[in-house]
């Protein structure tokens, strides 16, 4: 048997000319030169050696693979297993060199364990992610809105490679998409990469910014305007990307969800400004200022709310929910709510834009907590004026 690129049977064919010659083979042609014409065949010798050197690397990488993705603990493979695998592929070995290509294996760093029993063999110990490392990425990978759900399964279905193909179905049968809370982006991984780009030549970027109509699609804000910044962190926050970026028109810190930012450039040449106010930025005491897993009653419920909170109501709520035109300006969507106190803050955050319709048993509770909220501060003194009563939510 012969180690992986060494000759058939491991014996040298012919002898090896001197240095700086070149031995021409019975079957070499004469040129009209008078030199011999190298045979690009060879030998029959050769030839099968060459060829029987090539199988055996096949062999080998089929061994490889085979262990790593069909072997765990639970499901040893034995010699007669290696080798029937390997027929299957049109691959010939016999048992002793199934055992040197473990043995190699083995050498080369994997960690190949010895299966105990009657029928023995051999299966993959430790691998580059364990299976709670891989739960764990699955996990965050379906947690995170700002991944598309078909972007989702893609990444899923990789880190199943990364297992035997029996810890894979136990990955599998374990994942849930929501896929009602997951962006529809699908250029979202290009944007993350354009945006590292951006800050690793140091340079700004622009692009438009979305928002979500009422057709639930993503559209240009301020008619298509586009915002020119230096981009200056990316940031995971309540399963959502964010980018930390320098307005230099407003002299400020300002962030924008990634799953919404559309047509970006990388501005070759353009370098990025406010790093100053960036090193003196706390991101962590940023992240704080700008909500949750609270219990309640599960309740289903009315709402009617101005047009410009679609996209408000179908991140929160998923976008299968209806929207239904509720006069001009205004749209009824029926939601089914954990009704806590948490719900009734982030009601009472959009102020005046939304109306909650029905049951009036919680219309009325959502009321009294208004009223004891209002109470804690007493009276008004003078005339309220509208614009402090207004929604309160604007996005940036």
């Amino acid at each position: 048997m012969s180690l992986p690129g060494g000759g058939g049977d491991g014996k040298r064919t012919g002898i090896r000319p001197a240095s700086g010659e070149r031995m021409a083979s019975p079957e070499s042609k004469v040129k009209g030169n008078g030199l011999p014409e190298k045979d690009a065949g060879g030998t029959p010798e050769r030839k099968e050696a060459r060829s029987h050197s090539s199988g055996h690397k096949l062999a080998l990488l089929a061994v490889m693979d085979y262990l790593l993705r069909e072997t765990d603990e639970e499901h040893p493979v034995n010699a007669a297993g290696l080798r029937t695998m390997l027929a299957s592929r049109g691959l010939m070995e016999d048992r002793r060199t199934i055992y040197t290509d473990i043995a190699l294996l083995s050498s080369y760093g994997l960690d190949i364990l010895k299966a105990e029993g009657r029928t023995g063999g051999w299966y993959i110990g430790s691998r580059k992610f364990e299976m709670p490392e891989l739960k764990l990425l699955v996990d965050a990978v379906q947690a995170s809105k700002f991944i598309t759900e078909k972007k989702t399964r893609d990444l899923i279905r990789k880190l199943e490679t990364e297992t035997s193909v029996f810890h894979a179905l136990e990955l599998n049968r374990e994942v849930y998409i929501a896929s009602k809370a997951k962006s529809g982006n699908e250029n979202i991984f290009y944007i993350i990469d354009s945006i590292h780009e951006a800050m690793r030549k140091n340079v700004q970027i622009v692009f438009q910014y979305g928002y979500i109509d009422t057709r639930k699609k993503l559209v240009p804000r301020k008619g298509g305007a586009r915002y020119q910044l230096s981009p200056w962190a990316l940031v995971w926050q309540d399963e959502n990307y964010y980018l930390i970026a320098y307005d230099a028109d407003v002299r400020k810190i300002k962030h924008f969800r990634v799953d919404k930012i559309v047509k970006m450039t990388v501005l070759e040449g353009e370098e990025r400004t406010g790093g100053d106010l960036f090193r003196a930025f706390s991101l962590e005491e940023y992240l704080k200022k700008t909500f949750r897993m609270f219990s309640g009653e599960d309740t289903e419920l009315t709402l009617r709310c101005a047009d410009y909170l679609a996209g408000v109501v179908t991140e929160r709520f998923g976008q299968d929910v209806l929207l239904m035109p509720a006069g001009e300006g205004f749209f009824r969507v029926t939601v089914e709510v954990s009704v806590s106190p948490q719900f009734y803050g982030w009601l009472a955050g959009l102020g005046d834009s939304v109306e909650l319709i029905s049951p009036e048993k919680t219309r009325i509770a959502y009321r009294n907590y208004l009223l004891g909220l209002a109470a804690r501060y007493g009276e008004p003194e003078g005339e309220v004026r509208k614009e402090h009563v207004g929604s309160g939510y604007e996005e940036t």
